[in-house]
């Protein structure tokens, strides 16, 4: 969803602002701001379009006109209001004398901008987002709050109902910023004489390397020389300070086109990294363990519950828990989890997937299955962020900073940890030695190697994006856990290309799918391992036979030494073999591949920043 940034301190907070929002504009970009606060008065600059469009306009100001040493930041991803240059944040007060920008939704701004109207201010925007700002001015200029700029900003919080995190500027005091979060994140950057905000530490970590996860509705209080934590009635409250450990590197394209073909790269020491430490003394553990053996061995069901790619890890999940720890595993889109009221109780274990750790959707299925018993285990890739904190377990994906907003390496990460998970319970359970948890767990340490011979077919795939440009549509096709690749390689097609895409299962072709086949229309196929499968390998080659019977044009996915797909595959791309579980960590990726290049092919280039999408989606 949005990004917002904040600074305190002796530099021009402008650059630094600046610089912040473009580290953090994969987080939305129909639209960019930054205010500045000097000599006692607001300098506000707005701009419809991408943070490029801001820099060109400050740029024709002059950087130097901008003096303070304060600001905050935003970059936006459109909820209410169109996106243009009004609705754009910061937000201004009517007396001009205080700024926000805020990212969520206010729920109940309705209610709120009518008090505003007939308080006779005359609202500029469509946005709910406007509203906070007069508040602010209202609860400073008179009431009891008057002339105390913390106390009215808290005011101001405790009045908003939603998902939302709000940062407050005024021209009377320069050296300051209030912010307050709701369900949607907050970080706090420590340096030597200056104090940061952040969606995530990717706005400030070119500066420091301390910071400070906020609690769910707490406030920060930041100045030049550090901070003070509070909740929204302004007692002081704890909130535990962490080491951030990656760097501005780990943040920057690293000689890569895109972030997204940086982090496709990146892969193998995702996995291998979200599988370190996880294997000790021939027991499988996980990074926060508040359920017990005892606990686990309790479980008699298993939701999943996840958004996008992670939903389709979690399709991948089923298959390994169901078959290493032998019980019954639900794969629930998140959006839907609360609604249709699902049976849960205390032998339920919900588990969660999420790479921020601030989805919305899956946060608020977290909050459902806690209300009804269960016990939820969180895998996550954002430390301390909502999801985990509200779940009994976690599991850290270590995939660091993904940027590009298609999920790539944190959609791997999320496969190998989820099976982890699959492996700590068949140990709790029984279901599984300690032999064959260990050879398990060999043969995904494994795969970054493999993954490494995968990442060569790269040129072989931009050959074959040439060849497929014109097309208006595409099919994916799979079985076992090739149907969830199959999944994730169709929305990587639609997220990047804007092409039409359709993964199917392919024993239902013949129930449908089938008719969709003409002359020239290109198949995507992922074949099972002829070793592992050999009844699921016949079946998904007489498939291929039937499409291009139809004139289909094939693209198979198959492993080294499979001779049977030869004579019936029009692209044949080569995996290394492994085990059918295995699989989908080395499938997966030329589907990424595929999907760039054909976006680029089709003019798409800016590939980290897909039209009308936002990284992470943090209101439902």
């Amino acid at each position: 969803m949005c990004a917002i940034v904040g600074y305190v301190g002796q530099a021009q907070a402008l650059q630094i602002g600046l610089e912040a929002l473009e580290r953090m504009e994969y987080r939305g970009y129909d639209s960019a701001g930054i205010a500045v606060v000097q000599k006692g008065a607001l300098h506000v600059e707005k701009k419809e379009g991408k943070l490029a469009n801001l820099l060109e306009q400050v740029d024709h100001i002059g950087r130097d006109n901008f003096t303070g040493t304060t600001c905050i930041g935003h970059t936006r991803w459109a909820t209410h209001g169109r996106p243009n240059d009004v609705n754009a944040h910061p937000h201004v007060s009517f007396d001009g004398k205080a700024a926000i920008v805020h990212n969520g939704i206010i729920e109940n701004f309705a209610t709120l901008r009518e008090e505003v109207e007939n308080a006779g201010i005359e609202m500029t925007s469509e946005t709910d987002s406007e509203v906070a700002a007069h508040l602010l001015a209202l609860a400073y200029n008179d009431g009891p709050t008057a002339g105390d700029f913390e106390a009215s900003a808290l005011a101001v919080l405790r009045r908003l109902d939603g998902a939302f995190t709000v940062l407050f500027t005024h021209c009377d005091h320069p050296g300051t910023i209030v912010a307050g979060r709701r369900s949607t994140p907050l970080i706090v950057g420590v340096g030597d004489g200056e104090t940061f905000l952040g969606s995530d530490v990717a706005a400030f970590i070119a500066h420091t390397k301390k910071a400070v996860e906020l609690g769910q509705d707490n406030a920060v209080i930041i100045t030049a020389d550090g901070y003070r934590t509070t909740d929204f009635d302004g007692n002081d409250v704890e909130c535990t300070p962490f080491t951030i450990d990656w760097d501005l590197e780990a943040a920057e394209k690293g000689g890569f086109d895109s972030f997204m073909m940086k982090e496709i790269h990146e892969q193998p020491a995702a996995v291998r990294d979200t599988l370190a430490g996880h294997f000790v003394d021939g027991r499988i553990v996980l990074d926060e363990q508040r359920l017990s053996d005892e606990d686990l061995r309790g479980v008699e069901k298993v939701f999943v519950v996840a958004c996008g790619s992670a939903y389709h890890s979690g399709l991948l999940a089923k298959y390994a828990i169901e078959h290493w720890v032998r019980v019954p595993v639900e794969i629930e889109v998140a959006s839907e989890f609360r609604y249709r009221d699902p049976v849960l109780d205390q032998r339920t274990l919900v588990l969660a997937v999420s790479q921020s750790g601030e989805t919305a959707d899956t946060l608020e299925a977290v909050r459902h299955a806690k209300t009804q018993g269960a016990r939820v285990l969180a895998v996550c890739n954002t430390n301390g962020s909502q999801i985990p904190r509200e779940s009994d377990a976690v599991l850290y994906t270590h995939a660091g900073p993904e940027i590009g907003v298609a999920s790539t390496k944190a959609f791997l990460a999320q496969v190998a940890a989820n099976y982890l998970v699959g492996l700590a319970l068949a140990q709790a359970r029984g279901t599984k030695f300690a032999d064959e948890i260990a050879d398990i767990y060999n043969a995904l340490e494994a795969l970054p190697e493999k993954i490494e011979k995968v990442l060569k077919l790269r040129e072989q795939i931009l050959e074959l994006s040439k060849e497929l440009r014109p097309v208006k549509t595409m099919l994916f096709l799979g079985r076992y856990v090739g149907f969830p690749v199959a999944l994730e390689g169709a929305l990587k097609l639609k997220e990047l290309a804007y092409i039409h895409a359709e993964g199917f299962a392919a024993g239902e072709l013949k129930h449908g799918p089938i008719a969709l086949i003409e002359e020239g229309l290109p198949v995507v196929v992922v074949v099972p391992s002829p070793t592992g499968r050999p009844v699921l390998h016949s079946k998904i080659v007489s498939n291929i036979q039937e499409i291009r019977a139809r004139g289909a044009r094939t693209i198979v996915i198959a492993e080294e030494g499979d001779a049977a797909v030869e004579p019936f595959a029009n692209y044949l791309l080569r995996i290394p073999n492994t085990s059918s579980l295995m699989q989908p960590l080395l499938s997966t990726v030329p589907l990424q591949f595929l999907a760039a290049d054909i976006a680029r092919e089709c003019g798409n280039q800016d590939i980290d920043k897909p039209r009308n999408l936002a990284k992470s989606v943090t209101v439902e």
